[in-house]
């Protein structure tokens, strides 16, 4: 998957931007705050449907108007073309796909793949487990055809229960139980057979990018503590209705990172910690090439993240898997492979010749 053309208007200080990229390496340079990770956005936001760093639509809409827009003519492995544009304004969004109006955000999104490295990219490892989550459905999303099917129905069954706890109607709640067992039983399914592919590979990614590897372990956790999703649901039945939510499941998993008995967030370093997001976001990259399209590698500040070791390291990495990669930083560093650089200044983008 490469981007051929990338148009974007309106999105957070930037004009109307038109950049041309190089089918592998592309590097964006400017100081800070002019506009370097909103370019990255707007793919981020292609690509998603949603920013990397606001939940809020609206915070992305500049000074020109009440929308914002981002169009982009990609090419898939095939040798296949498609346009994709996005517009959105608050909560009003309309996708295209070839001039095509889109009825659902997911429709677009699984078209342009994406894989984000960013200055907070360590909160995977110490943040909440929201964002681990997160990694883990944006990998199965990608790698297994049923698993948005299978969310968006234990998301609509998780809802119905919760809005049951919260009435104290417990003859519906336990109508719900097996429904919301079955698909929650198959969400930590899809998502467990991912993350223990990740785990089996992370020690070969982590010793590429880093000479000092502590030995790490990632684990799945489910989110319940009985043997079967459904005993779970009955055993926390009446703490639910106390609470009026719904206590275990899916949407309280977790991927455990450790070294040896305790946790990684515990013992490793800041750099550590980035050494091994970097390894857990370059080898889910890895995992969507081999099972589909190589997803656009977005590398934010790198070279600000990393000494001159790491991000060598990183960055060689990152080409080896022959995906199109999109880095950004404030200086020009020494680049030995095929590539093209931008200056971008206040909003708008220039191609370096």
């Amino acid at each position: 998957m490469i981007i051929k053309s990338l148009k974007a208007s309106n999105l957070r200080n930037l004009g109307d931007v038109v950049i041309h990229p190089h089918h592998g390496l592309n590097y964006l340079y400017g100081r800070n705050g002019a506009g370097k990770t909103s370019v990255l956005e707007s793919i981020i936001v292609l690509s998603r449907g949603r920013s990397f760093r606001t939940s809020q639509a609206q915070d992305l809409v500049g000074p020109n108007g009440k929308t914002f827009h981002v169009f982009a003519e990609i090419c898939t492995q095939d040798d296949i073309v498609m346009r994709l544009g996005l517009e959105r304004s608050g909560k009003r969004w309309r996708g295209r796909v070839d001039g095509c109006d889109l009825s659902q955000l997911s429709q677009l999104t699984r078209r342009l793949p994406a894989v984000m490295m960013e200055p907070d990219s360590h909160q995977l490892i110490s943040g909440s487990p929201e964002n681990r989550r997160k990694f883990l459905d944006w990998g199965v999303f990608h790698v297994e055809r049923e698993f948005l099917g299978v969310w968006r129905h234990y998301s609509k069954a998780l809802k119905q229960r919760n809005a049951a706890l919260r009435r104290g109607d417990r003859d519906v709640v336990e109508s719900i139980d097996e429904v919301l067992a079955v698909h929650g039983t198959q969400l930590s399914e899809l998502r467990e057979k991912f993350a223990n592919t990740i785990s089996d590979r992370i020690g070969t990614m982590m010793n590429r990018i880093s000479e000092s590897t502590p030995g790490v372990k990632l684990e799945y956790q489910p989110g319940w503590s009985a043997e079967t999703y459904l005993e779970a649901l009955k055993m926390s039945q009446k703490r639910d209705l106390e609470r009026g939510m719904t206590l275990q499941g899916p949407h309280r998993a977790d991927l455990a990172l450790s070294c040896g008995k305790q946790a990684a967030r515990a013992v490793l370093s800041r750099g550590e910690q980035k050494c091994l997001a970097a390894a857990m976001l370059l080898t889910q990259a890895e995992l969507l090439a081999e099972k589909g399209e190589k997803p656009i590698l977005l590398l934010d500040d790198l070279v600000s993240e990393f000494d001159r070791n790491h991000f060598k390291r990183v960055l060689d990495v990152a080409t080896s898997l022959d995906s199109q990669i999109w880095l950004s930083g404030t200086e020009k560093p020494e680049l030995n492979t095929p590539h093209k650089m931008f200056h971008v200044k206040q909003g708008h983008v220039k191609e370096l010749v």
